[in-house]
């Protein structure tokens, strides 16, 4: 008998994704359960219009308290998560069918992880680190994010997980402006993390760090053996750093101003001097 799974779509905006996820989701599914946090793009409109999936809403905070917020609505004990802009390969779906048969049953294992492949305006990125990375995405319901703002992973400790050699497509850079805009809500992030764990900017954070990004991506891990998009990718990649660093002085300074405000004593009326009598 095939254990049952959900696949679990967070979602915002995601018009020219949405319906390309769906479809490589479908021959896997038992339940496609789609978490919006407030698109105005029409992707609402045509998700209640089908019958093939179930739609919750709530606002987004981050991605691991969203997606801790949308796990446990799940219908079935395992749980896949597919990011809108991702695509489930026909190779991942037919490990993904042969686990279901065979293995998530009896398995001891809480979570299986796979190789992502990362593209850029549809081409795969071929060099460097950012052409692949390996994630956990298919996981017992009861398994939870780790509370940070980003780059949050599985709480599923790696001695409780079985690679998953099968790919998965990551469709991540769709438009230059896209990038760019979901580049500086990370940057944001990470500085409101660094933040919290008392970190503070210099000058040199803000002048050198993102000269080191682009030096590390695009030289020493080959992203220029990509030619153009290498390029792109390594200087959007230090614009993060730069974006980082530079709110994190902002939120000292604003910092700062609160604590010192000048606070004018009132003035009080001193008694005037009496004139002697001649």
């Amino acid at each position: 008998m095939a254990i049952p799974i959900t696949v679990l779509i967070p979602c915002k905006d995601e018009m020219p994704n949405i319906e390309a996820c769906i479809a490589s989701v479908k021959g896997i599914a038992d339940e496609i359960l789609v978490a919006d946090s407030g698109s105005t793009d029409g992707t609402l409109n045509l998700l209640r219009q089908r019958s093939d999936v179930r739609l919750i809403e709530r606002e987004y905070r981050c991605w691991s308290d969203f997606n801790n917020w949308a796990i446990p609505q799940a219908s079935h004990d395992w749980v896949l998560l597919v990011d809108a802009d991702e695509r489930v390969t026909p190779e991942l779906a037919a490990d993904i069918r042969r686990l279901k048969e065979t293995e998530l049953e009896t398995t001891s294992f809480d979570a299986f992880s796979m190789i992502r492949r990362n593209f850029f305006h549809a081409q795969p990125i071929r060099c460097w680190r950012r052409h692949t990375d390996r994630v956990k995405r298919l996981f017992r319901r009861n398994c939870r994010w780790a509370k940070r703002r980003t780059h949050s992973t599985l709480e599923v400790s790696d001695s409780k997980t079985v690679f998953l050699k099968t790919p998965f497509d990551h469709h991540t850079f769709r438009t230059i402006k896209h990038f760019l805009d979901k580049q500086q809500r990370y940057g944001q992030w990470n500085a409101e993390e660094l933040w919290d764990r008392g970190k503070r900017a210099t000058a040199w954070h803000i002048a050198c760090r993102p000269v080191i990004r682009f030096f590390r991506d695009y030289f020493l891990r080959g992203g220029f053996l990509d030619g153009k998009m290498g390029l792109i990718i390594a200087g959007t990649a230090a614009y993060t750093v730069f974006v980082k660093f530079a709110t994190l002085w902002e939120k000292q300074q604003q910092a700062e101003a609160q604590t010192n405000v000048v606070q004018f004593p009132i003035a009080t009326s001193q008694p005037s001097e009496t004139r002697k009598a001649a």
